[in-house]
């Protein structure tokens, strides 16, 4: 058996989309894959094992270990994050689908990532797709009953194009909507050298938000608009828009202040402010311009965005 699952950004809506705002995300080219082989134990009184191997993006193993299926009906306690997150992870899985690894057989499960690890396109939210897919239950069951967030990456991961997404009271709503601007051909992702931690992303949110029913509506409008406009000054002016609206709630200083003032075109911060990617409009020189600045991965919209067309 093999399951794939798409990656995610998020071009507006971030932090605010915790709170019911509307956000646009866009899947990316980049996914996950996930393949499950049965495997006959030797000895027929032995445990089944599943035997996990992840490979990253270059085909290498970044991690390994076996388990005793058995082990997921109780809580235990590991050595390291990975495979605690996994026991945590594949046991919601049992819990919300009983006949899941209730045989006695075990497997072998490989996970290859299709794009660096320091990306942050999804590779926790493409592996618990994946394993939903595999384990036969709700994707955002799973993941709100394992971890928390909005949701917006799994809806990412299973649409294959751009989404608009909201959710209230962990109910998701999904419209998929078609973005092909005449000015994609200016817009780069840029990635900033560095993986920020999402989940101190949103406690940080969350510590600092205060009353923003009114920035949510703002936010609304400006995310719809983004979607529709086809024009690339109109467009700018809405990422400038966003980001201002953002730094006040998160009280952060935007991106193009921080890093890039002399910049000539416009950027914004994605997901969670202060690494991974940012989206930057530009034009032939945007390239040069980052990677003279030591950012060297300029990756074009068209290469980085699912689309059904």
């Amino acid at each position: 058996m093999e399951f794939y699952s798409n990656g995610k950004l998020m071009l507006s809506g971030e932090y605010v989309v915790l709170d019911g705002a509307k956000a646009f995300a866009i899947p990316t080219k980049y996914g996950q894959t996930l393949t499950v082989t049965s495997i006959d134990s030797p000895n027929p009184i032995e445990t089944p094992k599943l035997v996990w191997k992840s490979y990253d993006s270059k085909d290498l193993i970044w991690y390994q270990h076996v388990f005793d299926i058995d082990s997921f009906d109780f809580q235990n306690s590991y050595g390291d994050t990975v495979s605690q997150t996994l026991h945590n992870l594949i046991s919601e899985a049992k819990r919300l689908n009983p006949t899941f690894l209730s045989g006695d057989t075990g497997f072998e499960v490989q996970t290859t990532l299709h794009f660096p690890q320091n990306w942050g396109l999804g590779s926790s939210s493409t592996l618990i797709h994946n394993i939903a897919l595999w384990a036969n239950v709700n994707p955002y069951t799973l993941l709100w009953n394992a971890f928390k967030g909005s949701g917006y990456d799994i809806a990412c991961a299973k649409h294959s194009s751009p989404i608009i997404y909201e959710v209230h009271q962990q109910q998701p709503k999904v419209t998929e909507v078609d973005f092909s601007p005449s000015f994609s051909n200016q817009l780069h992702f840029v990635h900033l050298n560095q993986k920020q931690n999402s989940r101190n992303a949103i406690a940080n949110y969350n510590e600092r938000k205060g009353s923003i029913a009114n920035e949510i509506k703002v936010i609304n409008a400006i995310t719809l608009e983004m979607t529709e406009t086809n024009s690339l000054v109109d467009f700018q002016l809405l990422l400038k828009e966003h980001e201002q609206l953002i730094a006040e709630i998160i009280q952060e200083t935007p991106v193009q202040e921080r890093l890039f003032p002399d910049y000539f075109g416009q950027t914004k911060s994605l997901g969670a402010w202060g690494g991974d990617f940012i989206l930057a409009t530009g034009n032939e020189d945007t390239k040069a311009y980052f990677e003279a600045k030591g950012y060297t991965t300029v990756i074009p919209f068209e290469e980085m965005i699912l689309s059904k067309k």
